[in-house]
This record gives structure tokens, sequence and C-alpha cells, in this order.
């Protein structure tokens, strides 16, 4: 699946939204991807999520464990894994911060590759991967469907994803005047409380 036809995957669910948008990293964007309308659909999620199973094989190899962040990374990280053949777990917040619940565990010398929806400034990813290294096993690197830091976001761990874009990302009192003049609306899960 080549990047253009990843995101056609976006277009067609009506997930690539235009407005005024106040990202989980709390930055303000005029674009923001709704991954869910992507997500409602077992079949768009089938495809986008097995091109990514493939992008991880051909990057980091044999893959044991795909972790997610929860609640974003559950479904990529799931539907991925089906198709690495392997196991699919994830980390929620206990106390603001990533950790494995639910009885999960990563054996010694397993091969973990973190699988995250979106990737922004790459916080979520950084904090689901410092859980991990609380682990045995290996992390080999992570996985997005979109990186939509256009290749800027630091994880600490090698990223692999289907879509590489470069859309403009505000600190709040940063706005540029066409998007301040915009109401804004927090589509994000950051701040579920589980």
């Amino acid at each position: 699946m080549t990047p253009n036809e990843a995101l056609d995957e976006f277009r067609s669910a009506g997930a690539l939204l235009e407005g005024h948008f106040i990202l989980s990293s709390g930055l303000h964007s005029p674009v923001f991807l709704q991954k869910m309308f992507v997500f409602q659909d077992p079949a768009r999620t089938e495809r986008v999520c097995r091109a990514l199973a493939e992008k991880v094989r051909e990057t980091f190899g044999a893959v044991d464990y795909v972790v997610s962040p929860a609640v974003g990374g559950i479904v990529p990280g799931y539907e991925t894994a089906r198709h690495l053949g392997c196991k699919a777990i994830f980390v929620e917040r206990e106390n603001g911060v990533f950790v494995l619940r639910r009885g999960f565990t990563i054996p010694e010398g397993a091969r973990v590759v973190m699988v995250e929806d979106i990737v922004t400034t790459g916080l979520s990813s950084r904090e689901c991967l410092a859980a991990l290294r609380e682990h045995p096993g290996t992390i080999l690197g992570a996985a997005c469907l979109i990186d939509r830091s256009g290749g800027k976001a630091d994880l600490g761990a090698p990223l692999v994803s289907l879509v590489q874009l470069d859309i403009p990302a505000y600190a709040p009192g940063q706005l540029p005047p066409d998007l301040a003049a915009l109401p804004a609306i927090k589509p994000g899960s950051r701040n579920l409380k589980s």
C-alpha cells in the first residue's frame, strides 16, 4: 500500500477533518485525523493494518508482541498483531503513567514492537516505550499508521509508518489568525479516565 493509498483510506472514511482542533498533545492544528472513522469499518481497518504489518515485518523481522497505548492504539495494535501472527497487548494509564495491567506480561527474549495510531509529537509513544522498558524483552521499534510530524518526532526507537505528513501544529499562544478565528474542538482521548 502506497502512502497515497493509505491516506485515501482516511479520506474515503471521512477521517481527514479540517477546522480548529486541540490535539491530545495540547497543540492546535487545522487538520485532525479521526482514525475511529477508519476503525469503525473492519474491512478498511484490515487493509491498513495488513499494510502496516508488512512494513513492520520488512523493517524489524519476526515479532512476538505488539504493544499499544490505550485507547487509540488498541484497534490498530490488535489488527496489526493479527497479521504478524503474534500477541497483542496494551498499556493503560495508572496514576497518569502507562503500565501493563490486566495480567499482561512480556517474557524474557520476546521481540516487541509498539504500534500506535497517529504520531504527532511522539509523547504517547515515548511514554508507552518507557513502560515497556520496565519489562524483559527486546524493543525492536515502533510503527504507526500516520506520522503527522513529518518524520521529526523522536521516539527514542526506530519508527515506521504507512504515511508521513508534515501537518502544522501550534502552541496555544502561537496560533495563526485564521486558525484562532475558528472555534476549537478537542476530539482526542488522552484525558479519558479509566
